[in-house]
């Protein structure tokens, strides 16, 4: 092993607002105070219960992944987020700020969202 992973780090326009929307879905702690990162306007972290740490990092311009595919604008990664209740979480989650993207059939087990700056994840039927 040469490392281990520090954190995630997600492009955006605004990212404290992106933390405090990923908040809402994760829980955890905008902004902890850490030696590993600045706290800046171009910068906001989310330190998550189980030691994970998402990062959101200020782009500009920014434009943001395109789902499903396109070329110009791929979606490079997304996050699968875990829920009991597949409905319930895609209500939560649209409240928040999240715009749902391919809703699927309902027996499917996954729903793709963008959160507000555009990056897909998917809530998923534990």
């Amino acid at each position: 092993m040469i490392g281990r992973l520090q954190c995630a780090v997600l492009d955006c326009p605004e990212p404290r607002p992106l933390a405090r929307f990923y908040q809402g879905l994760l829980g955890g702690e905008v902004d902890r105070p850490d030696p590993r990162w600045s706290r800046d306007g171009a910068w906001a972290t989310l330190h998550l219960d189980d030691g994970t740490v998402p990062a959101f990092q200020r782009a500009d311009p920014y434009r943001p992944p395109r789902w499903p595919g396109d070329p110009d604008r791929p979606q490079q990664f997304h996050l699968d987020i875990g829920v009991a209740d597949l409905e319930q979480a895609r209500a939560q989650a649209v409240s928040l700020g999240a715009a749902v993207l391919d809703a699927g059939p309902p027996d499917r087990g996954w729903i793709v969202c963008a959160d507000p700056a555009g990056h897909p994840f998917c809530l998923v039927r534990d």
